[in-house]
């Protein structure tokens, strides 16, 4: 599958990690350790919803604004959520839903993760939609069988013009945050089976502009083969991206990659 179609996104995952007071001083770092033009490489950060703000007063073209989650809900009755117009006004262009640790604990399920999809491509922000298999899965042979449940599930009701702007990332449960990752043959092998789905499903020309990426334990050491691979279009980067010396590294592969 020919790259040129797509851009490579870097996307950084801060999960439950720093303060909002910590966001100025990693940014003025992360800056001076990037490259000054990365063309054709999206670099992202992930947030909590409380460092929103702090992104965004520091808001730098290099680096876009990130959330970690929404509500599928607009407004109301709704306490402790938030809704895509509270992270759009506060300059997130790009949201993570379907992450394997709010399936988990949040009970956030495939509908709950179509319906956030939705919504957030009504606001015009792109979703990270985030597959993953667990460990038992895997070992029975089921890896394609349920990401591709979770994909077509996620994206159940859009037209393939909305499609093309949703970013996949695949993360097996088993890699995250474990310092286990996929190798790079087990990697590409179900990125090429999403896109697969995406041609089949829709069109060769949706799955030639899906982004897709790989998320679980992506870091400085194992980060370019990963990212050489023809079906993975960047990473979602967990506990790598808390750490500047080894985001930027990634970065600059992934600027490499383009």
């Amino acid at each position: 599958m020919n790259k040129k179609y797509r851009r490579v996104i870097i996307a950084g995952n801060w999960k439950m990690n720093k303060l909002p007071s910590e966001v100025k001083p990693f940014l003025e770092e992360l800056k001076d350790a990037i490259p000054e033009h990365t063309p054709g490489c999206s670099i992202v950060l992930c947030v909590p919803a409380t460092h929103l703000a702090s992104m965004s007063r520091e808001k730098h073209r290099r680096i876009g604004i990130g959330a970690q989650n929404v509500s599928q809900f607009d407004k109301g009755a709704h306490t402790g959520e938030i809704s895509v117009d509270m992270i759009d006004d506060l300059g997130a262009r790009y949201c993570i839903v379907g992450h394997s640790e709010r399936r988990a604990d949040n009970g956030d399920t495939d509908e709950i993760v179509n319906a956030k999809v939705h919504a957030l491509l009504n606001r015009h922000i792109t979703p990270i939609l985030c597959v993953g298999e667990s460990l038992e899965q895997r070992d029975r042979g089921l890896t394609i069988e349920h990401i591709t449940y979770q994909v077509k599930a996620a994206l159940y009701g859009l037209e393939p013009e909305q499609v093309k702007k949703v970013v996949i990332a695949y993360e097996p449960i088993w890699a995250i945050g474990t310092g286990r990752t996929a190798t790079d043959e087990q990697a590409q092998e179900v990125c090429f089976a999403i896109r697969e789905l995406l041609r089949r499903e829709y069109s060769a020309m949706v799955s030639r502009k899906v982004c897709i990426l790989y998320g679980g334990s992506m870091n400085a050491k194992n980060c370019a083969g990963l990212l050489a691979q023809p079906d993975i279009d960047g990473g979602l980067i967990g506990g790598a991206s808390l750490k500047v010396e080894d985001f930027a590294v990634i970065v600059r592969e992934g600027s490499r990659a383009e």
